[in-house]
């Protein structure tokens, strides 16, 4: 098995064709045939079916091909830290970014990245606090935004801000950051929700257990965007963190309010994996990050989110004799 094989194979189950395989490794196709046999014959399992629509990974061809590409990212991660420039920090970063913060936080971050660090090659994914999880956990990430997360034996989490949930609706309703909106209220209406199984959703399920109410559940997506239009199309009101309609609400297009009675806050966390050397570059990476979030806040463009407050030193205190039973 060599690298040659494993691009092989990464390359015909993307693209689903040995012909179009073999014009994107400059190669002719029977050289790509041959490697693919080579591999399968070596580890004993078909990795493609061929079919009339294309070459489509067996289950051992998908797990091959899951664990090929790691491969690869890792020797070309390895690749650019080795040949340096002389001076600069250098090599791939891949980083996740939480759907609400992308449009505050991705373009900064790359701009700065690029003026500062032209040596950082920096891949940026998207998406919901849980499958951000599961990739940092897979190695697919190097860190991420995470919320609601405490560190674990294998991951560091960081704290970084606390971030409101805000109920938003039409511009109509006349919401406003001012005046906090009870939960009781918001829930009266008809809402689009978060799919169940979110981890935003579980926060809003359980604020409305707390406010001892129910809610009337139209429509359930898994996306924010849908969310946002769903409501702006008169479906309903919604929940959202703050940051991911800010501008929405500072243009007129929505209008929001922070829920209140009881307050939903959700805490945003800097995550890295625990274990193993972290390149120079990741570091660098990470410290931006941070930045970028501290300036957001501090500038006001980040108006829900409050920077978690220094623990005060205390004495300590005698142990009781006796442990309340209350949460």
């Amino acid at each position: 098995m060599d690298v040659k094989q494993l691009k092989a194979l990464v390359t015909v189950a993307e693209v689903g064709s040995v012909t179009r395989a073999a014009e994107l490794l400059h190669l002719v196709q029977p050289a790509v045939t041959r490697q693919i046999r080579t591999l399968e014959q070596e580890l004993g399992v078909p990795l493609f079916e061929r079919t009339r629509q294309g070459m489509r990974p067996t289950e051992a061809g998908t797990i091959m091909v899951d664990r090929a590409r790691r491969a690869l990212n890792e020797l070309e991660r390895a690749r650019a830290e080795v040949q340096p420039t002389p001076g600069a920090v250098t090599g791939i970063v891949t980083a996740g970014l939480l759907e609400s913060t992308t449009d505050l936080l991705a373009e900064p971050l790359v701009s700065t990245l690029a003026r500062d660090h032209p040596g950082i090659e920096l891949r940026l994914m998207t998406a919901y606090s849980g499958h951000l999880q599961q990739w940092l956990d897979d190695g697919d990430l190097d860190l991420t935004l995470l919320y609601n997360l405490d560190s674990t034996p294998s991951l560091n989490a960081r704290p970084l801000v606390r971030e409101q949930l805000w109920a938003v609706a039409p511009p109509s309703a006349g919401l406003r950051a001012d005046r906090p909106v009870p939960f009781t209220d918001a829930a009266a209406h008809p809402l689009v929700m978060p799919a169940s199984g979110h981890a935003l959703r579980a926060l809003i399920d359980a604020a409305s257990a707390r406010a001892g109410t129910t809610m009337d559940i139209v429509v359930q997506t898994n996306s924010m965007r849908v969310q946002r239009q769903l409501v702006l199309a008169g479906h309903g009101w919604t929940v959202l963190p703050g940051v991911g309609i800010a501008e929405d609400v500072a243009d007129g297009t929505l209008s929001a309010a922070p829920l209140c009675e009881p307050d939903v806050w959700r805490s945003i966390v800097l995550a890295t994996p625990r274990s193993g050397r972290t390149p120079p570059a990741v570091e660098v990476v990470a410290r931006e990050l941070v930045r970028q979030i501290n300036t957001a806040v501090r500038q006001g463009r980040w108006p829900s989110a409050r920077q978690p407050q220094p623990q005060r030193q205390t004495e300590p205190q005698p142990e009781p004799q006796q442990r309340s039973q209350g949460g």
